[in-house]
């Protein structure tokens, strides 16, 4: 396979980059290749947002996406094909700011500065996507995009105000059709196969290469956002001598709906992927908020949380409880399975060498099931679950027809509570038979003890988000909305401690 330089677009003509690591970060390049200093560096792994910065590629319909990422842990070579955007591009040509920029200024959003280029980054990715005729932006939606974003000494009500502001500046927009056409030209290299110094990263474009490429090289790891294996880079340091990059692969960021199921790619970024979910389970909007920041979502896609298998791994526990079935292929064999089936043991899963994960089917109906999920952490925002859990019950009445219970953080896989669901199946759903699974509950984990949170507040959690389930959904005196926001503020309050 012939080897090819890496090429993008920046400062509107085409880089190309020949001789540097595969796992040289972006950021890395930026500061030290290009000389671009405004984009900082704080916690080299995807926490702070001082390292943010805009990436653009055509979508499926072959339009310019834009979206803000962590700089510190995307890797180098999956710039290919796309177009890259800095703190430094956004001042105008006349040498006035940019919108963002200015209000940032004009509202005292900005004390020492360091963080104001990752900030204003993430604010320009909403002036992008926000239409002024649809109204102000909303509180929710500032506070969302600046979920990965940290100051430590400005203090977020000037920015936020700041981000109130700042479509009532003349606006400024994007020649996309442009950018666009340098896009199409040189998406047309191909398949990227690229090698520096013994290091080999591939990207392949479809569906068959990539199986094939998996079956070549079943040992290799496999690249998605780079939310997980970026920190092999930047805090293990580990060597990573062969990649495979699934983000060109256009199979894989189908998203469609069928009367019976939604199907998710594996490739599916999970912010898309979320908002695909809400439509036909609103009870998720709450994790999606928590699930990680806003640019790790615009990074991160649902196939590699689901094929990372980790135990804090947040969407599987919903996904389980929602009776998700996971594709598998090996070269052109497909084969499905329950997701919980998916994991064996710690970090090992069910997949043969040479199989990866080709997307999701989630059931889209809803039946006579309630379903909810919950996350309990330090923070409310970009933190790590100390338990999350998801809890699904079909009823008949009063009585449990089905019920599927699934924790993250309680055990070394995400993980079915099978003894709680066997003393609720055929059972009315009540007090009393809640409480038995509660305690049934403590024959399902052997809760771990970590700086999350202790074994014992593991297992009182679990129960108690077991019995709140049942609170919010028995039939006859499910809890009301007040009462539902008066759980939530006092979770809240219990998490800042």
């Amino acid at each position: 396979m012939e080897t090819r330089p890496i090429r993008f677009i920046f400062r509107g003509q085409v880089q190309e980059v020949a001789q540097a690591p595969t796992t040289r970060t972006v950021l890395q390049y930026i500061r030290e290749d290009l000389h671009c200093t405004g984009t900082k560096e704080g916690c080299a792994e995807g926490d702070c947002g001082a390292c943010t910065v805009m990436i653009g590629e055509l979508d499926q319909n072959n339009q310019l996406q834009l979206r803000a990422v962590n700089a510190c842990i995307q890797l180098l070579p999956t710039l290919d094909g796309k177009v890259l955007y800095t703190i430094e591009d956004l001042r105008q040509d006349d040498g006035t700011l940019h919108p963002v920029q200015q209000a940032m200024v004009d509202w005292h959003g900005a004390q020492c500065g360091f963080c104001t280029p990752g900030f204003i980054m993430s604010l320009w990715g909403l002036y992008m996507k926000h239409a002024p005729e649809n109204g102000p932006v909303s509180r929710e939606q500032i506070d969302d995009v600046l979920s990965g974003n940290l100051c430590r000494c400005t203090g977020y009500r000037p920015i936020i105000d700041a981000a109130k502001a700042m479509h009532s500046y003349p606006a400024v927009g994007m020649d996309r059709q442009t950018i666009e056409d340098k896009l199409r030209a040189i998406r047309q290299d191909g398949m990227l196969a690229y090698e520096y110094q013994g290091q080999t990263f591939h990207a392949p474009r479809t569906l068959k290469q990539l199986a094939q490429l998996r079956e070549q090289y079943p040992q290799t790891r496999i690249l998605a956002g780079s939310t997980d294996i970026g920190l092999w880079v930047t805090k293990q340091f580990r060597e990573l001598p062969h990649l495979i990059y699934i983000g060109q692969v256009a199979e894989l960021r189908e998203l469609k709906s069928t009367e019976d199921d939604l199907y998710i790619g594996a490739g599916v970024l999970l912010n898309d992927a979320f908002d695909a979910l809400i439509k036909d389970h609103p009870e998720l909007a709450e994790l999606r908020q928590r699930f990680a920041s806003f640019p790790i979502r615009n990074a991160g896609t649902l196939g590699g949380n689901v094929a990372n298998g980790s135990p804090i791994g947040d969407s599987m526990p919903a996904l389980i409880a929602m009776r998700t079935r996971v594709v598998l292929r090996k070269g052109t064999v497909e084969r499905v399975m329950p997701l919980e089936d998916l994991y064996l043991a710690y970090q090992k899963t069910a997949m043969e060498p040479g199989e990866f994960v080709q997307g999701l089917f989630i059931p889209r109906d809803k039946g006579q099931w309630q379903f909810r999920t919950y996350k309990l952490s330090k923070r409310f925002d970009q933190d790590i679950s100390a338990v999350c859990a998801a809890f699904a019950v079909e009823l008949d009445g009063k009585i449990v027809k089905q019920a599927r219970i699934a924790f993250g953080g309680m055990a070394a896989t995400p993980k079915r509570a099978s003894h709680a669901e066997h003393v609720l199946q055929g059972q009315e759903w009540n007090e009393e038979n809640v409480q038995a699974a509660m305690q049934a509950l403590q024959q399902d984990y052997q809760a771990l003890s970590d700086m999350r949170a202790s074994s014992e507040y593991r297992n009182q959690s679990a129960a108690n988000l077991l019995y709140r389930f049942f609170l919010e959904t028995h039939p006859e005196h499910a809890l009301s909305p007040a009462q539902l926001n008066v759980f939530h503020r006092a979770q809240a309050s219990l998490e800042t401690l």
